[in-house]
């Protein structure tokens, strides 16, 4: 089985024992920043193959990540992830449930590693921070009072244990 690692799995410290692991040059270049270890650097060299996901990939995760308002909780590192699996039909190795939660709305397996799956799907909306209004789409300042835009959940639906089954 395939698997594609974010960076906070690489960085987390836990022997991967795991065949065929990937990541991409963003994922890479957040680890080096956070300053890896020895062991960590020499286990990503010998055993994790770097790829970049193709243009097609990118803008499919996008797409569905705008749709479920995720877009504005994924770094472009998050996309990254997500469409390499996308290309390799991998397992997506994380803990952030925003990738978790788009990969279970595109049908990709994932797998947390220190913390549980998702247990809900969840659909955002914005609001404004100041008067409340609710908006579809993400704007950077509420065009009725100016005040910031934040992402709350629209709708919240269970994982349905078809779904959990093929993330286990």
């Amino acid at each position: 089985m395939s698997y594609v690692l974010d960076s906070s799995v690489l960085l987390s410290g836990k022997d991967l024992l795991l065949d065929d692991m990937y990541c991409t040059p963003e994922v890479l270049r957040e680890v080096r920043s956070k300053g890896p270890t020895v062991q960590l650097m020499s286990m990503i060299e010998t055993k994790v193959e770097v790829r970049s996901p193709s243009e097609e990939a990118m803008a499919k995760v996008s797409e569905l990540a705008g749709k479920t308002g995720d877009v504005k909780r994924l770094s472009p590192t998050d996309i990254g992830v997500l469409a390499l699996a996308v290309d390799l039909q991998a397992t997506i190795l994380t803990d952030d449930y925003s990738i978790q939660n788009v990969a279970d709305e595109m049908g990709l397996a994932y797998r947390g590693l220190s913390f549980p799956n998702i247990q809900k799907k969840i659909e955002w909306g914005y609001r404004c921070k100041g008067c409340g209004r609710h908006f579809d789409e993400w704007k950077k300042e509420c065009p009725v009072c100016g005040s910031e835009i934040r992402t709350t959940p629209k709708t919240i639906s269970r994982i349905s244990s078809a779904s959990s089954d093929k993330n286990e």
